[in-house]
């Protein structure tokens, strides 16, 4: 039972962790255009 009180913690601060990773990549422009890259891929001989 008192492993819970570290796993429940971590677990939080895992999950804040994760938020701000997506944040920050959606701040960023990571996902603003996804069918270019594709394509580009496709144009490129």
């Amino acid at each position: 039972m008192e492993i819970l009180y570290l796993l429940i913690p971590l677990s939080v601060m895992l999950v804040f962790f994760i938020l701000g990773g997506l944040w920050w990549a959606i701040d960023r422009g990571q996902f603003d255009d996804l069918e270019e890259q594709g394509q580009r891929v496709l144009d490129e001989s």
